[in-house]
């Protein structure tokens, strides 16, 4: 049997992946640009056995936070040894460091600007890119998609160690968000996400929410109904429920919770069960 360990994948299985190494790629790129198509040759040019996947293109320009949150929920989906190609980068060709991390299972290749992390939590083991290996010799200041990270997830899908990245890092860029515990009567939190339906996930853990609820948000507030799916509500009308990050979420039946509240990512929020 295959054994994988948590300082890194072994040098036998790593060359046995080389057939169907998975990388993934998330960005802010979009499609109409030629970068996404220029960071997936730079892949295919060094390791073009690889299965490339596009986890997304469509994080909201230089939304570090959403990148990190959709890299987090799609990457424990995919099979072990996956490498996850991440590069939401505001600050590209400044100081920030350029990473290999090994976590939960996977490798993650991307800016240490705290977009990793959410995916990418503790134990794991970080290491800086600065091998010429994995990296063009004259990388684009503006362009490390290409010319740095998408060399680096080329070389590991090729079945280098992460190891030969560069040096290891003690540390790296965290993001947080933030937790509210479960919410039985009544509770403070906030948004921490807005999906493309425009429904609000919360800070809130899952838990039994059936039954009349307020939400109370930017002085207004709204009632809604505690129920398990959108289909608990006629259309048009807000629901909570366990949503699949397990977290509270809000929505608006056929319609955008985010639209009809207002609410914004970081806007706080009271939910009060009603009687």
């Amino acid at each position: 049997m295959l054994q994988m360990s948590f300082c890194g994948f072994k040098a036998g299985w790593g060359r046995l992946a080389v057939a169907m190494q998975v990388v993934t790629f998330t960005t802010d790129f979009g499609t109409t640009d030629a970068y996404a198509g220029a960071m997936k040759g730079v892949v295919l040019s060094l390791a073009p056995r690889s299965v490339l996947v596009d986890i997304t293109h469509a994080i909201p320009r230089h939304d570090v936070r959403a990148g990190a949150w959709v890299l987090a929920e799609s990457a424990p989906c995919f099979p072990p040894g996956s490498v996850h190609v991440a590069v939401v980068d505001p600050g590209v060709g400044g100081p920030r460091a350029g990473l290999v991390v090994e976590a939960a299972g996977h490798l993650f290749v991307g800016p240490d600007n705290g977009l990793l992390t959410l995916a990418a939590f503790a134990p794991r083991r970080v290491f800086r890119i600065e091998n010429p290996l994995f990296r063009r010799a004259r990388p684009s200041p503006t362009f490390h998609g290409r010319d740095v990270f998408a060399v680096a997830a080329g070389r590991l899908a090729e079945g280098l160690p992460a190891c030969e990245a560069g040096p290891a890092a003690e540390t790296m860029t965290d993001l947080f968000l933030p937790a509210s515990g479960c919410v039985h009567g009544d509770g403070e939190g906030e948004v921490v996400h807005i999906d493309v339906f425009g429904n609000l996930v919360t800070s809130f853990s899952g838990g039994e929410v059936e039954g009349r609820w307020e939400l109370i948000c930017a002085n207004r507030g709204f009632e809604l109904r505690g129920g398990r799916t959108f289909s608990d509500v006629p259309p048009g009308r807000l629901v909570c429920y366990e949503g699949s990050s397990g977290r509270i979420e809000i929505a608006v039946r056929e319609g955008s919770a985010a639209a009809l509240t207002g609410c914004q990512v970081g806007t706080s929020i009271h939910l009060r069960r009603r009687s």
